[in-house]
């Protein structure tokens, strides 16, 4: 089957295991006590007939578009026992952004993730998944991000330094490229960066791959082709790394590194992580850190080259950079990329990664529209915020279709107009994208070095969106073309 059809039948599987997993779920709850408020509309009154119609002939996000301007902000698709109800906006997202997990949890519909992270931490109990999400963060604080700085910029420059005087290339390999180097040496440390180049990126991406597939998604156990070639990297993958977390636990030589700061992390009473944890975890963020910052430095790459009042400010704002700092770079003049840093978050706005949340209400909750409308969501429904929506809804951001950094600027700031939700492409509240300031970080490390240093024009058409793939990724090659620029500008 070719890539589209694929897609197509992915995305109707991932309905049939909800309303699959989700029935058998509502059937061991406690009935909901009566409640008055109205009961989310039905979309299409339930018609699946009506309701595939439209996902095979406009697809699935225009599907959601079509049903948010005929119901509002909240409403239900019902397909084969499935109720999943949709929020959009964000008047109706406190709960679904802000709820305690014995209230809102992730979706037993995406558990195919959990023989590629690991059963150590995917899918624990709440106390454990606590403490590991606080190592995380403090892996990923500030303090740690300032550190990385140097060892970014390392890497940016001896990757870039490989090009010409002048050349085309596709945009989206030297993206994966060079953020390969920089997630080997910022993540997962020097040990991991002189295996990069061989075998352990296949592994990452043998995992990866096979793990969403169809077949692995509607039968994460069974013992099919795709999911032996997953377990199979998995276990290459795990030995590689345990034995990386053990050689630094057997010495007392120390790396700057986020698996150090993993391996030495110790829960409330004393006790260490473990291997597998300590496994899991870093697979986890290099996994999801290295796809999306892709996704957004290629698409970066796109919307500035395509819009030369945008490139243009970005390189003067470079420029004036320079003269203030010289080739000095640290945490603090990256955060002074006012610019560059907007047109990364209206990257993020137009295509998010992922598109779309999914979560499961354990508990019935009340929403209120922005007409004042309340709904009762009840106990056992999936609910999803389309990520996407959110970031285009015409009274919160003026012309959401157009590529416009300003929106963001002092004056308008429209990513506040309708609360802390109005901007969720990095999700909110408790569930927060623990890596945003680190994405945000080393994208602007590549891009910062790239406007200073050379001069770029797309050579392709304008990329559209893969619909045969559900992250936003851009089809197809960026073929782009540079030229170093003739000053004194070396990172």
């Amino acid at each position: 089957m070719d890539a589209t059809n694929g897609s197509v039948w992915l995305a109707l599987a991932i309905v049939l295991i909800i309303g699959v997993i989700t029935k058998a779920l509502i059937r061991r709850n406690v009935p909901a006590p009566v409640c008055n408020r109205l009961p989310p509309p039905v979309a299409n009154n339930g018609s699946i007939v009506m309701l595939l119609h439209a996902f095979l002939t406009k697809g699935f996000h225009a599907m959601i578009q079509d049903q948010y301007t005929k119901l509002g902000s909240v409403f239900t698709v019902s397909i084969f026992g499935l109720k999943a109800t949709f929020l959009v906006g964000p008047e109706v997202l406190g709960q679904f952004f802000e709820g305690m997990p014995s209230e809102i949890a992730v979706s037993p519909a995406i558990q195919f993730f959990e023989p590629i992270l690991g059963k150590e931490t995917y899918g624990i109990d709440t106390t454990t998944h606590y403490w590991l999400t606080g190592f995380m963060k403090d892996a990923l604080k500030s303090g740690k991000l300032r550190s990385m700085v140097s060892p970014m910029i390392q890497e940016v420059e001896a990757y870039f330094a490989k090009w010409e005087q002048h050349g085309i290339t596709d945009l989206k390999q030297e993206m994966k490229h060079v953020l390969m180097a920089i997630t080997a040496r910022c993540l997962v440390g020097k040990e991991f960066r002189e295996q990069m180049m061989g075998e352990t990126w296949t592994l990452f991406y043998q995992l990866f791959d096979n793990g969403t597939r169809l077949s692995s998604v509607l039968f994460p156990y069974a013992p099919l082709p795709s999911n032996r070639r997953r377990d199979k990297a998995r276990a290459k993958l795990s030995k590689i790394l345990t034995q990386i977390v053990q050689s630094r636990r057997g010495s007392n030589h120390v790396e700057d590194d986020v698996l150090q700061i993993l391996t030495n992390s110790k829960y409330k009473d004393g006790r260490p992580t473990t291997e597998e944890e300590v496994v899991g975890l870093i697979i986890f963020v290099v996994l999801t850190g290295l796809h999306s910052s892709n996704t957004t430095s290629t698409w970066t790459g796109a919307l500035l080259l395509n819009n030369p009042r945008w490139s243009m400010a970005a390189v003067e704002e470079q420029q004036q950079i320079m003269q203030k700092h010289g080739c000095h770079l640290d945490y603090n003049v990256f955060l002074e990329m006012e610019i560059l840093h907007n047109c990364i978050k209206e990257v993020v706005r137009l295509h998010p990664v992922p598109p779309l949340s999914i979560r499961k209400a354990h508990k019935p909750f009340t929403v209120r529209t922005r007409d004042g409308t309340e709904y009762e969501i009840p106990g056992g429904h999936t609910i999803v915020s389309p990520t996407l929506l959110n970031g285009s809804i015409p009274h919160i951001y003026k012309n959401p279709n157009v590529f416009d950094p300003d929106r963001f600027g002092p004056g308008r700031e429209e990513d506040k107009v309708g609360g802390k939700f109005s901007y969720t492409s990095f999700g909110g509240g408790r569930h927060a994208c623990l890596g945003q300031a680190y994405a945000y970080l080393q994208i602007k490390a590549i891009w910062s070095h790239l406007l200073r240093n050379f001069e770029m024009k797309l050579e392709s058409p304008f990329p559209v969106v893969d619909r045969s793939t559900f992250m936003m990724e851009a089809k197809g090659k960026i073929m782009v073309s540079y030229r170093r620029r003739q000053l004194p500008a070396s990172i």
